[in-house]
């Protein structure tokens, strides 16, 4: 699980603090995957893609949040292709493909937001 995260107690719970900027590393032979947090209600991943590097588009049975933290890629969601960069958010239903891949001569960081659907 993460290195480099808080826990602060909090009326009614705790919060989770995830410092990104650390939790990125890059491996030039696959992607590199981070699981942030695995809860029932919600489960982060940080993905971070050297050039070239891709997530071949896959189903899943739930909604996700596709979020550039670095870089610039190609997200492919059904049949579109989306060119994003840093700060761009792509949101997608449940079962539709949906994958991402670095550009040439870019690196990419995503971090995938999934929750169940009800």
């Amino acid at each position: 699980m993460v290195k480099f995260y808080y826990e602060k107690h909090i009326e009614g719970g705790f919060m989770e603090i995830l410092d990104l900027k650390k939790l990125i590393k890059f491996h030039p032979d696959k992607i590199s995957r981070e699981m942030l947090s695995d809860k029932p209600e919600m489960r982060v991943a940080l993905m971070c893609l050297e050039a070239g590097q891709e997530l071949q588009p896959h189903k899943a049975p739930l909604r996700l949040l596709m979020y550039c933290v670095q870089g610039k890629g190609t997200f492919i969601v059904g049949e579109e292709e989306i060119t994003a960069d840093e700060k761009t958010a792509i949101l997608c239903d449940p079962l539709v493909p949906h994958g991402f891949r670095a550009d040439k001569g870019e690196r990419l960081v995503v971090m995938a937001v999934v929750t169940p659907v009800e």
